[in-house]
């Protein structure tokens, strides 16, 4: 055995290892899902690092290792600061270790910020994908958020062939909505734009909802919301209240990782004493053990695995090493004789 060279790969090179390739990543995305579903992972829970005195702050790590054709362990440590957005830096940060699966040794670290948006985006496109399939597609979107998670989960739906007569924003902050708006004239999106200005008429106008907020505590309350029965997007995992999940049918990522952390799911079992409300996992629709229930609200939520940032980060490091355009760390690690 040789210890491995580490390298760093920053975010400039992640984003132009990933530009243009929103369907392989979500090809990548979905064979994790199944070698994770065929239990072929290690994913323990996430870890939240809280801070009494900034208590809208958090840091999680989410260690996992996948195995398979490209197998590898490591760690995602992401930040989440939401006060940042008021001085204009992005609410997230992070960065992604890989480790050889042979030595232990770590090989890499990469900008870990866009690798999380793109694994997120790109399981977002795939749920909706394959929980419609057989069915009509929506013409309406509607985003709920308008961050850099809806800007990539906007790109890799675009990406994999959905498009929309109309998409409807809302923010609260009316900039942020405007913003985003210049972002879908920029991307080419030719159907009407629509700044709602409160998430209720949002959701009775749009077939298909992604929400993408920092909501910590839940803020929308009425099921009648969603009476038309569109398929949600729940990417932000806390916006639905526990009524408004009760009232739908559920699919999640993986159960024991979504109900937990107060999530809506994991409110809405404590609220009932069970997980009956949940129809299964992404993994049990890709492999046709569950079919998805039409005609009510279907909503998606994703806690997002560890597995997927190593799926996508493994795939980043290949490319970009392959291209000969890394970065080594000469002398990294510097003490390898016992004695």
């Amino acid at each position: 055995m040789t210890v491995p060279e580490f390298v760093v790969i920053p975010g400039a090179q992640v984003r132009d290892a990933l530009a243009g390739k929103e369907k392989q990543v979500v090809d990548l995305v979905e064979q994790a899902y199944r070698v994770h579903g065929d239990g072929n992972t290690v994913n323990p829970p996430s870890y939240f690092l809280r801070f009494p005195d900034r208590p809208s702050a958090r840091i999680i790590a989410l260690p996992a290792s996948i195995g398979g054709t490209a197998a590898v362990d490591g760690i995602k440590w992401v930040s989440s600061f939401p006060e940042n957005i008021a001085s204009g830096l992005p609410r997230a940060s992070a960065v992604l270790l890989l480790n050889d699966p042979a030595t232990g040794y770590p090989f890499a670290c990469l900008e870990g910020s866009i690798i999380s948006a793109a694994r997120t985006a790109a399981s977002a496109a795939l749920a909706a994908d394959v929980l419609t399939r057989g069915h009509d597609r929506p013409r309406g979107l509607g985003i709920v958020g308008t961050g850099l998670i809806a800007r990539y989960a906007h790109t890799y739906l675009a990406g994999t062939g959905w498009t929309f007569d109309e998409i409807g924003l809302y923010d609260l902050d009316p900039a942020q909505a405007a913003g985003f708006r210049g972002y879908l004239e920029r991307s080419g999106h030719d159907g009407r734009i629509v700044v709602h200005d409160s998430p209720e008429s949002l959701a009775r106008s749009s077939g298909l909802i992604v929400y993408a907020t920092v909501a910590a505590t839940p803020h929308v309350t009425d099921p009648s919301w969603f009476a038309h029965a569109p398929l949600v997007l729940h990417l932000s995992l806390r916006d639905l209240a526990p009524e408004v999940v009760l009232e739908s049918a559920n699919v999640v990522d993986d159960i024991d990782h979504c109900l937990r952390a107060n999530t809506s799911v994991h409110l809405a079992e404590q609220l009932t004493g069970d997980r009956s409300f949940v129809s299964g996992t992404l993994y049990d629709v890709l492999t046709g053990v569950l079919k998805p229930e039409h005609g009510r609200t279907l909503v998606f939520s994703p806690f997002g695995l560890g597995v997927l940032d190593l799926a996508v980060g493994r795939h980043v490091h290949d490319e970009v090493t392959r291209a000969g355009t890394a970065l080594p760390v000469e002398g990294f690690f510097a003490e390898l004789n016992r004695h």
